[in-house]
């Protein structure tokens, strides 16, 4: 009897959770949904995702092939469950390292200001007149293909987002009474901007970050289809939606699922962002 009471008391607190944050409890789930089959990818899919098998190609989807097979005869069932690994990757590294350069530079510009501020702005400004996509094409293009390559570009230009929202924040809370008394009593600027400043002023940008995962993975999406990502054989959601094109009125089922994958992928890390935004407090 006492242990269904405590039992009752401690689901008490997360069905009220639940019932409040839905929409961060299903972006949640999907998102640990799409990381369990990248972590069991090997025990759970049921052929080589790069196993060409020319008696089977392009056959449609059944009890063998769920998911059909390609043009080369591999399985679509197989090649989606390994892509999730890479285009998880993608939208995770490819908002990584942008939040973190982003993160550091919009702290220094906001804290110091002057002359610190004005020269990271107009490097901001300068990213910002050239075209998102087409500066990225640019920087892969003169490092070649390959994930490598994206995630640099990314770098390079995905940082000004994170740089001008926490910009923003610290120029409002340096002012505060806290940041004040944090200075009246000695503290060091770098404790005072990485300790006191900038834990109350990232988590806009945390919430951004999620809205930011599904541009990167759109993004990886269409690099990999122009052929500048992921590289083929590697099973890649947004080269095989590019190899099936072809086929697209014979063979559908070769892009509609890595395609569908993408969207729900993508949904997911919305949701999630959407319900950050909800239970942190902050309206993007």
């Amino acid at each position: 009897m006492t242990s269904a009471l405590a039992a009752t008391r401690m689901n008490v607190p997360w069905s009220r959770f639940l019932g409040r944050h839905m929409t961060l409890a299903i972006g949640a789930a999907t998102l640990g949904l799409f990381l369990a089959v990248a972590l069991a990818a090997p025990l759970i899919s049921p052929y080589d995702p790069i196993y060409q098998d020319a008696a089977v190609r392009l056959a449609m989807p059944s009890l063998a092939h769920p998911f059909g097979t390609d043009n080369f005869g591999r399985d679509i069932l197989s090649r989606v469950i390994w892509g999730t690994r890479i285009d998880l990757q993608i939208a995770v590294i490819g908002v990584v390292f942008p939040f973190l350069i982003g993160t550091f530079i919009g702290t220094v510009a906001g804290f110091f200001g002057g002359i610190v501020d004005t020269v990271f702005m107009r490097l901001v400004d300068i990213i910002l007149a050239f075209p998102f996509l087409v500066l990225m094409l640019s920087i892969i293009a003169i490092l070649g293909p390959g994930l490598s390559s994206f995630y640099i570009a990314m770098a390079l230009v995905g940082w000004v987002s994170y740089a001008r929202l926490i910009r923003a924040q610290m120029l409002v809370l340096k002012s505060s009474d806290y940041a004040v008394a944090a200075v009246s009593l000695g503290f060091s600027r770098a404790r005072i901007m990485f300790r006191h400043l900038l834990p109350n002023a990232v988590a806009g940008s945390i919430v951004f970050s999620m809205s930011d995962a599904v541009l990167v993975l759109l993004n990886g999406a269409a690099i990999s289809y122009l052929g500048l990502g992921v590289q083929p054989p590697v099973a890649e959601w947004g080269v095989m939606v590019a190899e099936g094109q072809s086929f697209i009125t014979t063979a559908w089922w070769i892009t509609l699922f890595p395609g569908l994958s993408i969207v729900v992928l993508a949904f997911g890390f919305s949701l999630l962002g959407d319900g950050l935004g909800e239970w942190l407090g902050v309206n993007e």
